[in-house]
């Protein structure tokens, strides 16, 4: 059995940093696809980042360019998403997702790829 358990979410004032964590047990896949998405109450979930398990490919959606990083700890079977100069904008509930497949540029955001989730961790940017 798949389990992704989520850590790390809080509340911060912008400008602030936060890291996320997503600790996985039973995902043996060398070579799929891991990400985090974030749903703000009334939107649609949203693909953030995704790393390629086994290689250095890393994408990330245009909001949280150069201000996030999704980084793969494989000894700890860990996911994690540090997240500096937090905006107002961030404020969601951040899932972590993992996929048996490949990360593909152009659809890794999308939900339907995503075979495991986990149950989500609130972030809140707010002064």
């Amino acid at each position: 059995q798949v389990r992704l358990v989520e850590s790390g979410g809080g509340s911060v004032q912008p400008g602030g940093s936060l890291m996320l964590s997503c600790v996985t047990s039973g995902y043996t896949s060398s070579s799929g696809c891991m990400a985090w998405f974030r749903q703000a109450p009334r939107k649609e979930r949203e693909g953030v980042a995704a790393s390629w398990t086994g290689t250095t490919r890393t994408y990330y959606t245009d909001s949280v360019k150069g201000r996030f990083t999704i980084s793969q700890d494989n000894a700890k079977k860990t996911l994690y998403l540090h997240m500096n100069s937090l905006k107002p904008e961030d404020t969601a509930m951040y899932y972590c997702a993992a996929s048996i497949e490949n990360c593909y540029s152009g659809s890794w955001w999308s939900r339907t790829r995503y075979n495991y989730w986990g149950q989500g961790t609130q972030v809140t940017v707010s002064s």
